[in-house]
């Protein structure tokens, strides 16, 4: 089964074209952006294990707060994944304008969200670690930043995500 959609030419309509012309690498829908949503789901679930190993990780706001957008965007990118995985195996990617858009911004809010958890995190980690280590065990600093590291590299997929797919916008 293809994907066929129309491509709007000199005339009101014009010819039909496959969609495998039209897609960019990193898009939704390809194996590149399946690749990007497995590892924004990787490294969320990561960030949020090695956080909650530390049992003392309620005791500050920063932390917290990582936990929560780490648990906002494994559900969003899992999801994704599965959407791109069917976009495969359909050999249908999703080239819907309102449902990218959604997308987008989805991508985007997430990725800044995931951008302020990651360095609230770092930043709360070093002053931890700058009082000579007395309010932070080695043990849990050590997955404090092991988690703050893993929460960048989920938002640095999640900021490529949402860039390809912008950049797929005006070709519809």
């Amino acid at each position: 089964m293809n994907c066929f959609c129309w491509v709007r030419g000199e005339h009101s309509l014009g010819p039909i074209i496959a969609m495998d012309e039209l897609l960019l690498p990193g898009s939704l829908g390809t194996s590149a952006s399946l690749t990007l949503r497995l590892g924004q789901t990787i490294f969320s679930s990561a960030s949020l294990l090695f956080m909650s190993f530390g049992v003392e990780f309620y005791s500050y706001t920063a932390f917290c707060y990582l936990v929560t957008v780490m648990g906002l965007v494994l559900p969003w990118s899992f999801t994704l994944a599965m959407v791109d995985a069917y976009s495969l195996c359909a050999k249908c990617p999703l080239r819907q304008p309102g449902i990218l858009w959604i997308i987008i911004m989805g991508d985007w809010v997430l990725s800044i969200l995931a951008l302020a958890a990651a360095c609230s995190t770092a930043a709360v980690i070093d002053l931890l670690l700058q009082n000579d280590g007395s309010y932070c065990p080695p043990k849990f600093c050590n997955r404090y930043q092991f988690s703050a590291a893993m929460a960048f590299l989920s938002w640095i997929l999640t900021a490529a995500s949402s860039l390809f797919n912008l950049w797929v916008i005006p070709s519809l």
